[in-house]
């Protein structure tokens, strides 16, 4: 798989991507949790602008907007008046400086959450899943609604990933429970049956079905698609 860049990412919205995300994880389970967990980082960033831009500029407001400001950056050859670098290297660095400055500066506020996320879904691009670990965690006890719901939707991706299904069930039946703008009721329900797919299939296809009722909306044809995960997941081994 060709590398995204952060561009693509940035316009690969979760509820519209949700059901090829869905085909896509069922083949490469690894990478899709990765760029999941990225892709999903990016659209909070980006929503951490429309909420609070209405709101008088703090000095917060300013650093993360900073932070941003290198996160649009370009690299190669300049494009007035946005930042720019020399490398891809040197842009990430000096991104991750940046986020990582807001974060430590400014813990428990929204815009320290947005700036963690930024520097957990790095770190999970990387591969470095258990510091991804660490810091999802820090933002789901510290961060305010509903940046929490972000950090435990990730950390339950992780979780299935790494066969961890009863903390990944845990985690999403909270998100159930009690769902938030960034993380809809629908969206953890769908992740919580793609984590039973296995062990549980009888009661994911029940929590799927209710959800593929209009073939006409996003989630329906994501359920639809986490439907036939499912059976696939489920079916008996071919015999030779």
């Amino acid at each position: 798989m060709d590398r995204h860049t952060r561009k693509e990412l940035k316009t690969d919205k979760f509820a519209q991507g949700v059901g090829s995300g869905v085909e896509f994880l069922s083949h490469h389970r690894g990478q899709a949790m990765r760029w999941s967990l990225i892709g999903l980082a990016v659209v909070v960033i980006v929503g951490g602008i429309w909420l609070y831009r209405g709101h008088q500029a703090t000095l917060r407001a300013e650093l993360l907007g900073k932070a941003m400001q290198v996160d649009d950056a370009t690299v190669g050859a300049p494009q007035p008046p946005r930042l720019n670098f020399t490398t891809p290297e040197d842009k990430e660095k000096a991104r991750l400086a940046a986020f990582s400055d807001v974060a430590v500066k400014y813990p428990g506020s929204q815009e320290g959450a947005i700036a963690q996320l930024a520097v957990a879904a790095a770190q999970a691009d990387k591969g470095q899943i258990d510091e991804a670990l660490k810091t999802f965690k820090d933002i789901s006890d510290n961060a305010p609604d509903p940046y929490d719901s972000v950090a435990k939707l990730s950390l339950a991706q992780i979780y299935e990933s790494q066969g961890k299904t009863p903390d990944a069930e845990k985690l999403l039946r909270q998100l159930i429970d009690k769902p938030t703008v960034f993380v809809s009721k629908e969206q953890a329900t769908l992740e919580l049956a793609k984590a039973m797919a296995k062990s549980n299939p009888v009661e994911a296809r029940k929590l799927v079905e209710p959800l593929s009722a209009n073939p006409r909306t996003a989630v329906s044809r994501a359920a639809v698609a986490v439907m036939g995960s499912i059976s696939a997941s489920s079916a008996p081994p071919k015999s030779n």
